[in-house]
């Protein structure tokens, strides 16, 4: 009796250790982080309402603006969404979105940084992507500017900054994103274009993150923990505000 109890304890053990190898392991949340060059995308978006009175003393003709988090995978969108936010956004009646409320501070610093919110980009983005993320849109919103402000206080944007109107190669953008956030951070960042004539401007950077974005954001931490990406266009000009 004694060997038969401990013979099935033994099979109990082995069958709940290969229970345990075999169950998946659990990915970290992972998320895109999409930033523009607001007056590259002003020119092939002219008739925009945050495009028709671009200037150069506003903050995004020298900086990155938001265009969204996105968590991943890229299927992930639209998470508890009626069924008719869903076709009136992708019908592009944006301005139409239904949206949590937001204090007047972080809407105020959500214009400056997005400029699409007067073509309802920030509900747009909120109905797509910020319903899979944790959280109501306040959080997502503070959580997305909290990043976006850290690119901008870094080097990446000094770079961009400085060079409006020249050509910027994408080994010189992801080399400032290595020496701004650790070694091999540059990885984690991808580079989109768009012709304009026989321009080819820089229009976007979206950098892979992975972990729990909390309260004052460590984007070091963030950027190190997700996979690299393709590098995407090998370069272009900074666009200076104003249609060229």
């Amino acid at each position: 009796m004694h060997m038969q109890m401990r013979v099935l304890t033994f099979v109990v053990a082995v069958i709940c250790a290969a229970l345990v190898m075999s169950r998946p392991t659990v990915a970290a949340e992972s998320y895109v982080l999409a930033l523009s060059w607001q007056p590259a995308f002003c020119e092939t978006a002219e008739r925009r309402p945050e495009c028709r009175d671009q200037a150069a003393d506003r903050a995004d003709a020298r900086q990155f603006s938001l265009h969204g988090l996105w968590p991943q995978p890229s299927s992930r969108s639209y998470c508890g969404i009626a069924a008719t936010a869903i076709a009136d956004d992708k019908a592009g009646k944006w301005n139409s979105l239904p949206i949590d409320y937001l204090p007047q501070e972080l809407w105020d610093r959500l214009r400056t940084a997005m400029p699409g919110t007067r073509s309802g980009l920030h509900k747009h983005e909120w109905i797509k992507h910020g319903s899979c993320a944790a959280g109501n849109a306040q959080t997502y919103y503070t959580r997305s500017l909290d990043l976006l402000d850290a690119v901008n206080r870094s080097g990446v944007a000094r770079l961009f900054a400085g060079n409006i109107g020249k050509t910027v190669n994408g080994e010189a953008i992801r080399s400032v994103f290595d020496a701004a956030f650790g070694a091999g951070a540059g990885k984690r960042v991808r580079v989109s274009c768009v012709e304009d004539g026989d321009r080819r401007l820089i229009a976007e950077i979206t950098i892979g993150l992975a972990g729990e974005i909390g309260q004052s954001p460590d984007f070091a931490k963030l950027i190190a923990a997700s996979n690299p990406t393709s590098a995407g266009c090998p370069g272009g000009i900074v666009d200076s505000a104003g249609l060229q």
